[in-house]
Parts: structure tokens; C-alpha cells; sequence
């Protein structure tokens, strides 16, 4: 039996895995915020909360919080870091608290690991394929090319596609493998990239084996509905429930690679209780490209309601072209890999979607917010 501190622990992933590891014995403290804009204000009254409460030592606080810190860690063998502002689009204005939650908060728990007497034995966090920014390319006469972000010139032309960094022609998608190139393109991507190489540099310092797991789009039952910041599925969910129409940015082929959580689960499980001393950062993905376009048509046919969208050719500054992941390191060190279809999966969402109460839809006040701010054109 392992004793390990969950931090976003009553999060989507957080919960899903603090129930996983009590069921499979292990002694959970789950820590969490309980962030207003995904757990709204009456969490308390949720069956959510009640059943974490239940299942593992949950405690209301912040991971900000040094001294809660500090008396935590010391009774723990395994800390798994999930813990963060999420969001590309909300980190381009929102920049000190995400730098605050994501880099400060992560400082301040390897500070008091490295200077406190503890036991701790690994440090998992929870790293996003946004670090990547527009990830790996193939170019026709230069062959692997990393580009940087796409110009806002081109964009506001409508040519969505992204570039060579050297002949600046048209590119084809090929899957990012953890040795690409790190160069992210929102603040968000720099928060994450800053937190996995603060932690596998100090564990390695330490001897303490870490891993970095850089998620891709995570998707599933769980999922906050009520955030339109984050997690297309839901946002689209959202709008689609309340009867208003979807405008999807730029051609709407641009695509993620989404993973369902119950992968996202064994995998941070998995990683976490691999004994081998390591430090490594691990992509954790379907390996599966799908467009926006796809996502919106699934989840019309799936809530059988007649398709109301449009593809409106705005975009969003920091937002990615496509992303897929090479996730073949994860299975050759730890023995995972992603079981759950994007055809399975989209069919359990939208089955527990339609058992939750529907919630206000903000996705117009949050564009707004971005509109503001010039970052949504």
C-alpha cells in the first residue's frame, strides 16, 4: 500500500484517479480549490463531493497553500500533481494566476521536498501536449519541421494551414514524439513546459523518480460542463442542450488528438506506480486525429438533434492548427496504451451528459473576454 497526495484531486482527472487508487487500496489524501468556474459554488451539495469525502481524505484548500504543504508531504510517498489553471485561450489574459497556480505553486512543493525531511518517493505531474505549440510537420523538400506559431497575417486571410519554418510552404501533420521540439505557443504551454522540467530537474537532483505526463485532449464522463474555457465537448454539449448554435473557428478541420479519461486514469495510475527509478516525460494520447468539424457532427448525432453550426473562419491567438501524439514510450517503459475508441467514447459522454442537469451556457461571455482583449479575431 502506497500513501499519495492527489493535488486537483476532486478535478475530472483527480477524482477518477483518487477513487481508482482507494479501490485499489491505497491510503488518498485529495486536495483541491474547488475552482468556482468547474466545480460552481455549490459543490458541497453534489454527490461528487460526498463520494470522494467518503472514499479518500479530502481537504478544501489550496495547493498555494505552504503550510498545508508542508504538514502533507510529510506523510506521503507519492505525490501526483494534477493541480493547474487550464486552458490556452484564458492563460493569454489571465497571465499571473497561471503562472501563479502552475509555476509557483509547483516551486513551492519542491522547495519544501527539497528542504524538509519526507519520504517522498515519486513525483508525477500532469504535463499538456500544449508545450508542442503547432508540434511536428513534414515538409516535401525539407522533411521534419517543427513550425513555429501561425502568422496573423495568414490567418486573418483565412489560410488556417500551417508552415514550413524554412520555405514557408504548406506542411502534412505527422505524430509528436516527447523528443520534438518544445515551443509553445500560449501561456498556458509555457506554465506546463516550466512545471515538468522544474520537476524532472529536481528529481533528478533528489533521486526521487519523476514522470511528466503530457496529456492530450481529455474527454469523458466527469468532464466540468459548466467551464467555457476548456474541453470542446462539453462547451459544444453546453450549446447544443440550451438550443443555441455552434460557430466553430477557422475551416473547423483543425484536430486533436482526444483520449478518453478512463485511459487518462491507468495511465497516471500506471506511472505512478512504477517502481523503476526513472525521470522521464511520457506523451499520452489515442494517437488519433479528429476535427472539429467530426467532434460537432458526433455529438449532434449522438443527442439526436438536427446539426446547427456554422464555420465561421474567426480564430483564436495561441490556438494549434492539429495535434496527435506518438505515445509508443509509454507503452515500451510502463505498458500502456489508449483502449477506448473515439466512436466509444463520445457515446459514453454524451449518455452522462444527458443525466446532468443542463447548465447556463457562458461560451458567448467567455468569447467576449477574449474579443476584449484582441485575442480572438
Amino acid at each position: 500500500m502506497k500513501k499519495i497526495l492527489v493535488t486537483g484531486g476532486a478535478g475530472f482527472i483527480g477524482s477518477k484517479v483518487c477513487h481508482k487508487l482507494s479501490d485499489l487500496g491505497h491510503q488518498v489524501i485529495a486536495l483541491d480549490n474547488f475552482s468556482p468556474q468547474i466545480h460552481s459554488d455549490n459543490f458541497k451539495s453534489k454527490q461528487h463531493y460526498a463520494d470522494l469525502d467518503h472514499a479518500v481524505e479530502l481537504i478544501h484548500d489550496s495547493v498555494t497553500n505552504k503550510n498545508l504543504l508542508l504538514s502533507l508531504l510529510k506523510r506521503v510517498d507519492i505525490v501526483i500533481h494534477l493541480a493547474a489553471e487550464t486552458g490556452t485561450g484564458q492563460s493569454m489574459y489571465d497571465i499571473a494566476n497561471y503562472s501563479n497556480v502552475n509555476i509557483q505553486a509547483t516551486a513551492q512543493l519542491l522547495d519544501i521536498i527539497t528542504n524538509n525531511k519526507n519520504d517522498i518517493e515519486k513525483i508525477v505531474v500532469a504535463s499538456s501536449r500544449a508545450l508542442y505549440g503547432e508540434g511536428k510537420y513534414q515538409c516535401v523538400d525539407h522533411g521534419e519541421v517543427y513550425p513555429s506559431a501561425r502568422l496573423e497575417d495568414d490567418l486573418s486571410n483565412k489560410d488556417f494551414n500551417v508552415k514550413c519554418p524554412i520555405c514557408k510552404s504548406n506542411v502534412k501533420l505527422i505524430a509528436t514524439d516527447e523528443k520534438s521540439t518544445i515551443h509553445p505557443s500560449s501561456i498556458y504551454g509555457i506554465t506546463k513546459q516550466v512545471q515538468e522540467q522544474m520537476v524532472t530537474l529536481m528529481g533528478k537532483s533528489l533521486s526521487i523518480s519523476t514522470a511528466a505526463l503530457r496529456y492530450q485532449n481529455v474527454y469523458g464522463p466527469g468532464q466540468s460542463l459548466s467551464n467555457p474555457y476548456t474541453g470542446i465537448l462539453s462547451i459544444f454539449s453546453t450549446r447544443i442542450l440550451n438550443g443555441n448554435p455552434i460557430n466553430i473557428f477557422e475551416d473547423g478541420l483543425e484536430s486533436r488528438d482526444f483520449v478518453y479519461i478512463d485511459d487518462i486514469v491507468d495511465a497516471t495510475i500506471m506511472t505512478a506506480l512504477d517502481n523503476r527509478k526513472s525521470n522521464e516525460v511520457y506523451n499520452v494520447g489515442s494517437g488519433v486525429a479528429t476535427s472539429v468539424i467530426e467532434v460537432c457532427e458526433a455529438l449532434y448525432k449522438c443527442y439526436n438533434i438536427e446539426p446547427n453550426y456554422t464555420v465561421t473562419g474567426n480564430y483564436r491567438l495561441g490556438d494549434i492548427r492539429h495535434n496527435i501524439a506518438d505515445s509508443s514510450k509509454i507503452k515500451s517503459d510502463v505498458g500502456f496504451s489508449a483502449k477506448v475508441s473515439f466512436d466509444q467514447g463520445i457515446k459514453q459522454f454524451t449518455n452522462w451528459v444527458q443525466g446532468q442537469e443542463v447548465n447556463a451556457d457562458l461560451f458567448e461571455s467567455s468569447m467576449n473576454d477574449l474579443k476584449s482583449r484582441g485575442l480572438l479575431k
